[in-house]
C-alpha cells in the first residue's frame, strides 16, 4: 500500500510518541499484520476484535465482553485507511 506523504508524517509522529511491545509490526508489515478492530464512529476510538484482547497492553475493558483499543497507531490506521 502506498501511503501519502501527509500520512507518513503523521505515522512517524505517532511512532515517536509511543512505545510498542510488538515493535510496530502493523506499520512495518505494510499494514498486513494488523489486529482486528471495528470503528465505533467515535473520534479516536475503535473496538478491539481480537480473540484474546487481554494479551494486548493497549486494550481496555469497555463492557464485560468488549474492549477498546488505546493504540494510537492502530486507531490512526483504522480511521484513515478503513482497515
Amino acid at each position: 500500500m502506498e501511503i501519502a506523504r501527509v500520512h507518513q508524517r503523521q505515522i512517524k509522529e505517532i511512532i515517536n510518541r509511543m512505545n510498542c511491545t510488538k515493535d510496530f509490526e502493523c506499520y512495518k508489515s505494510g499494514f498486513e499484520n494488523l489486529c482486528k478492530v471495528e470503528d465505533m464512529g467515535i473520534e479516536d476510538t475503535v473496538v478491539c476484535l481480537n480473540t484474546s484482547p487481554k494479551a494486548c497492553g493497549f486494550s481496555l475493558p469497555l463492557e464485560p465482553d468488549r474492549r477498546i483499543c488505546l493504540c494510537p497507531l492502530r486507531t490512526y490506521i483504522a480511521k484513515k485507511f478503513n482497515i
